[in-house]
């Protein structure tokens, strides 16, 4: 995939992940985010089964792309669950590998994600150099509504997903100072462990106001 440069102006995409039930998909559908997620680890609280998210999949809109988030699961697993169109991304969350990335995009012609726990310059570098169509740069496993130290990745070429700690309060920070290719959010935009309408429309409006600066 090609590279940009650090402060290329480009509009940041946003992903709204961890969506589970009919009303989720209602409120992606409306505020139209590039990209949703579904969850598909059963240890998380935001786990839904194959067949629930065909379900979901068949209610959102056409253009919004719909990924599938993994923690070391079998690639032959994500790669039907891709082909059946039930997902068009794969993005992974565990401790999968480059032999293991690699064995995927064997499998599927369909965008694979790779998400790097940043807690050093040296994480920010593995991520610049992993064969996945794009990475994602998180505070660490997932939906933990903890921010990392942005300035670690200031100088990261690649686009990226921006996850970790993200709400409504800081998406337009996020988009200021650091211009990712996509803002991916889960807690941030939850009230007691379920999407919240008002947080999502918040959400998008923030990050949304801050592009037209």
């Amino acid at each position: 995939m090609e590279r940009r440069e650090a402060g290329a102006e480009e509009r940041t995409k946003i992903k709204l992940c961890g969506l589970s039930r009919r009303s989720d998909i209602e409120a992606a559908n409306e505020l139209s985010p590039e990209y949703i997620g579904f969850v598909f680890a059963p240890g998380s609280r935001r786990y839904v089964e194959p067949e629930r998210a065909e379900e979901l999949k068949r209610l959102l809109a056409p253009d919004i792309i719909a990924v599938g988030v993994f923690v070391n699961d079998s690639p032959g697993r994500i790669a039907r669950l891709l082909d059946q169109g039930i997902i068009d991304m794969a993005q992974l969350h565990g401790q999968e590998n480059e032999s293991y990335i690699r064995r995927l995009k064997r499998m599927t012609q369909k965008p694979v994600v790779k998400a790097f726990c940043i807690e050093s310059p040296e994480d920010a570098a593995a991520a610049e150099e992993s064969s996945a169509d794009l990475v994602l740069l998180d505070s660490g496993g997932g939906g933990t509504g903890e921010t990392f130290n942005w300035s670690l990745i200031q100088n990261v070429r690649r686009p990226y997903f921006l996850a970790g700690g993200l709400t409504p309060g800081n998406a337009g920070e996020a988009v200021r100072r650091l211009r990712p290719y996509a803002l991916d959010v889960s807690s941030g935009i939850e009230t007691d462990g379920y999407k919240d309408r008002e947080k999502m429309a918040a959400f998008v409006h923030a990050a949304r106001k801050e592009e037209r600066r």
